[in-house]
């Protein structure tokens, strides 16, 4: 019988793939120039921003406090990278969102899982405009030339099939459009945890984005307890994992939305995640709901490590919560 055997959380944000001069000098113009939202979700000015901000991310924009925090979110990488390798896993089950990279307004499902036998990374040649070092940033989660990874499309159909019947309506795909591949919440995964491993995963993407369905936090927990009964039903012998790729806070970071999240996590505290307001859950905070998904499916493990950096980039606060965890 298949177990759950592993939990993992990460951060894809491209802060990950930058350097530390690019988090100092060249984030604050891009940031500067798009309007921004406040930690209640409301939009607002970037210079609005400013006389609101939290007096900790002026504080952290030194070189050394870049430089340091830059490199901790490095380590915590490598970390989650050697977690997965040793976990000796079948599967891994990755929860992660999808901004217009594979579907788009033609069919934007809230719930939807890959099952073809093998899921592309392509380079994108669509970047939005840019500066070379933001196209540069982005071109790391892509594989040049392209490349295909397996996919366990055995488990991926029968949770397919077990979700359908738990009354979630999970929609389902076993193809790519000509010339597309997976967006940048799972080529982060393969890029920088999975290091090029031949481990089979399920992709699950949650509509996390885009209204007008968006799934709520409760919605999430539960399909996440769902993907572990239907594991669990699974009649081949698998060690899976489960993996949240997103978030936390961004664009302006919430360390305290951050670490109630990892509060209730850790403590299992189900009421606190199913609970949380849709306005704290707008713009890139919404990629929240993979991680309250996978807790719903982890909760026969404990947390036994996390890390939680501010990413401050600006003095308005902009930046993204950087988190790395894992269960076992």
């Amino acid at each position: 019988m298949a177990k759950i055997t592993l939990g993992i959380g990460t951060s894809h944000t491209p802060m990950l793939m930058s350097t530390p001069e690019d988090w100092r000098l060249n984030f604050p113009g891009r940031d500067s120039e798009r309007p921004q939202r406040t930690k209640d979700g409301a939009l607002i000015s970037f210079a609005e921003l400013e006389k609101v901000a939290d007096p900790r991310a002026a504080a952290s924009l030194t070189a050394e406090s870049v430089a340091a925090r830059h490199q901790r979110a490095q380590d915590g990488i490598a970390r989650l990278a050697e977690v997965i390798e040793k976990a000796g896993l079948d599967s891994l089950v990755i929860v992660g969102d999808d901004q217009e990279e594979m579907y788009h307004a033609d069919n934007l499902p809230s719930f939807l899982i890959y099952w073809g036998e093998s899921i592309p990374n392509v380079p994108r040649h669509t970047f939005a405009p840019g500066d070379a070092w933001f196209k540069a940033a982005q071109a790391r989660y892509y594989d040049n030339p392209p490349r295909d990874y397996p996919v366990d499309a055995a488990l991926a159909e029968h949770l397919i099939r077990a979700l359908n019947a738990a009354e979630f309506d999970v929609s389902s795909a076993r193809t790519v459009a000509e010339g597309q591949g997976e967006g940048h919440a799972f080529g982060f995964v393969h890029k920088r945890l999975v290091n090029g491993q031949a481990l089979p995963v399920v992709p699950v993407f949650i509509n996390t984005y885009y209204p007008p369905n968006q799934p709520s936090p409760r919605r999430c927990y539960n399909l996440g307890r769902a993907i572990r009964q239907a594991i669990e039903s699974f009649p081949e012998d698998r060690k899976v994992g489960i993996l949240a790729s997103g978030g936390l806070s961004h664009f302006t970071v919430d360390e305290d939305l951050d670490k109630e999240i990892i509060r209730a996590m850790r403590e299992k505290d189900a009421k606190a995640l199913t609970g949380l307001p849709l306005n704290k859950l707008e713009a890139g905070s919404s990629e929240i709901r993979n991680w309250i998904c996978a807790a719903g499916a982890l909760e026969g493990l404990d947390m036994q490590w996390v890390d939680y950096i501010p990413g401050y980039r600006t003095k308005a606060g902009t930046g993204t919560g950087i988190c790395f965890a894992w269960w076992g």
